[in-house]
């Protein structure tokens, strides 16, 4: 049965906030006291999730002070359905609140989820991915622009929340239980459905936010730096242009960055990139000019090398690598921005910047000399290409002539000669000299992968105390990076001991071993005295120095004091100098006035 324990009407100057704002079909409507018993929730309702420590500090203030705005219903029968306000309906049930003041109010059937969503979506707690499927169920009948103004949020937040709509069942998980950030899970709803679920099963049960990033960082391509032209519609005919594409990134809000144009359809920018290579050669073989792939004879034999060779070959192109050639590129004209960039870390003066850019157009000039008269000494036109991203540049080329007598090339460095020109124990030299570099590079990859995980975890918040290990690894990165030669023979000279016939992780090993945390804080203080700043810049104007000044009080507190006393001596001197010139003065300005 339906009752209303109280009816009264609306005040003038009451102002009732329905997020909707549309259709306003009545501008006297009653707020009505209805029995709890005979509301029920909307089984539509697009809210799924209430937290449940927020429903409970609701319910307190409930109880203390009531409901005070009332919710929106609609009559279904005897009962009233929800349309907006479960939160305070539930809230009100756990305060065991007999009535709640209503809005009763008439909608059509497709106008009440248009409602309830767009109430929703003006919640501040609202859980990322409902949200995002509930702007993608406006945007079947707003443009994203519309539901930025209905909504008070700009078209890249819009656009942004459309794309997380897109993110498969098994990666909201992660965005709902806050493992996933947003700006992740749009990097992920970038790709079709298919790539995401393998993807998900990559990774396996466990989220890990840095195998995602390199996951998308593997499968996106930046194409400002594509090889062929983005805006070539005729390139792919069926792809079309890249700016246009909606795989493209930058079409789908500045998900990357204000702009930033990322392919996230690696299929096509594939086949885009080997049809522009493809016209690279034919270019090169219509023009008569030579390619010139970016491989040293060191690198010959790789993988993709080889296959990058090999396609040269077979368009009968004559394959000449950075070995046997000189190349003349177009400098570029340095300019004092590109010289501060340059020396950014350098504590430089106007002075000395502009005797770097002095220097640098010094160069220039003779670059463009030789760039300007490449032809006349022998120089043809030529292509410059990277093997990898095929991205090219015009050049000037002069084959290098080599000897007809082979025994002279041996007499070359081993390193600038062909595997074919060496003997097997020379050969064999060659591989083991190869393979360390290959390592080399390895370790380079590996570690810097490492680092950029690190620096993706909250390590920095980390609240636990320095292990030995960490004040290791500072004390070892301050004695190479801040301590200069000299200071490191007079003050350290026994830092790191003797390593004469140790590996560089041995070394690390032993001053681990013989670590004290007493070498920790002389490195410290060593540094103290080398952090401080001079010029314009003293101990009471900078806060390194305030700091520094403070510090030193506790072991060298009279010494300073002396030093203090004398300039304190000096500045009353030329003061009470002062104030005797100021007196003579204004007593020639009180002449003057009288």
């Amino acid at each position: 049965m339906t009752t209303k324990a109280s009816t009264t009407k609306k005040r003038s100057g009451a102002k009732i906030a329905t997020a909707s704002k549309l259709n306003e079909k009545s501008t006297a409507l009653e707020i009505q006291n209805l029995l709890i018993g005979t509301i029920k929730p909307d089984s539509e309702q697009p809210r799924k999730t209430f937290d449940k420590k927020h429903l409970e500090q609701l319910s307190e203030s409930i109880k203390q002070q009531g409901v005070l705005q009332p919710i929106t219903v609609r009559q279904s029968g005897k009962d009233f359905i929800i349309v907006m306000g479960e939160r305070r309906f539930r809230a009100s049930k756990m305060a065991n609140k007999a009535t709640i003041p209503c809005i009763v109010r008439d909608y059509e059937n497709n106008e009440i989820l248009e409602v309830q969503i767009i109430e929703n979506l003006q919640r501040h707690d609202i859980e990322p991915t409902e949200e995002a499927e509930a702007i993608a169920y406006l945007s079947e009948k707003y443009a994203p622009s519309e539901i930025a103004k209905r909504l008070g949020r700009t078209d890249n937040f819009i656009r942004q929340r459309l794309k997380l709509a897109g993110l498969i069942d098994g990666f909201k998980h992660f965005v709902r239980n806050g493992e996933m950030t947003i700006s992740l899970g749009v990097g992920v709803a970038l790709f079709a459905r298919e790539e995401q679920q393998m993807m998900l099963e990559t990774m396996g049960e466990d989220f890990n936010a840095h195998q995602i990033n390199r996951m998308i960082k593997d499968q996106t391509y930046d194409l400002e730096k594509a090889s062929f032209d983005v805006t070539d519609k005729k390139l792919v005919p069926k792809a079309g242009s890249c700016v246009e594409c909606p795989f493209n990134a930058a079409n789908q809000g500045n998900l990357f960055g204000e702009g930033k144009m990322v392919c996230t359809k690696s299929a096509c920018f594939e086949k885009k990139k080997s049809k522009s290579f493809l016209n690279l050669i034919e270019k090169s073989k219509k023009a008569n000019v030579l390619l010139i792939p970016e491989i040293r004879q060191y690198w010959a034999d790789d993988e993709n090398n080889q296959l990058i060779i090999s396609k040269l070959e077979n368009n009968d192109l004559k394959v000449y690598l950075l070995d046997d050639v000189e190349i003349i590129e177009n400098p570029i004209k340095p300019t004092i921005e590109a010289i501060k960039k340059e020396y950014q870390h350098y504590d430089y003066s106007e002075d000395e910047l502009n005797g770097e850019l002095k220097e640098a157009i010094d160069d220039y000039n003779k670059e463009l000399e030789a760039y300007n008269s490449a032809k006349e000494n022998g120089f043809v036109d030529g292509i410059l290409f990277h093997p990898e991203t095929y991205q090219n540049k015009e050049v000037f080329v002069k084959v290098i002539e080599k000897s007809k007598d082979k025994s002279s090339e041996y007499l070359a460095p081993l390193e600038n000669r062909k595997m074919a020109d060496c003997t097997p124990k020379e050969q064999i030299v060659k591989i083991n000299e190869r393979e360390i570099r290959k390592k080399h590079i390895e370790n380079n990859k590996q570690f810097e992968e490492v680092v950029q995980m690190i620096r993706e975890t909250n390590y920095v918040e980390t609240k636990k105390t320095l292990t030995t290990d960490e004040m290791v690894a500072f004390s070892i990165s301050l004695f190479e990076n801040n301590v200069d030669y000299m200071s490191q023979q007079k003050y350290f000279s026994k830092l790191l001991g003797n390593t004469a016939k140790m590996t560089r992780i041995e070394i690390v090993e032993n001053f681990k071993k013989n670590f004290k945390k007493e070498i920790f804080h002389k490195l410290i203080r060593y540094m103290l005295t080398k952090q401080v700043h001079f010029g314009e810049s003293n101990h009471v104007n900078n806060l390194t120095n305030i700091s520094f000044y403070n510090a030193m009080q506790g072991y060298y507190k009279s010494k300073i004091a002396n030093i203090e006393e004398e300039y304190a001596e000096i500045r009353n001197k030329r003061e009470t100098r002062l104030k005797e010139r100021i007196a003579v003065l204004e007593k020639k300005v009180k002449k003057l006035s009288e």
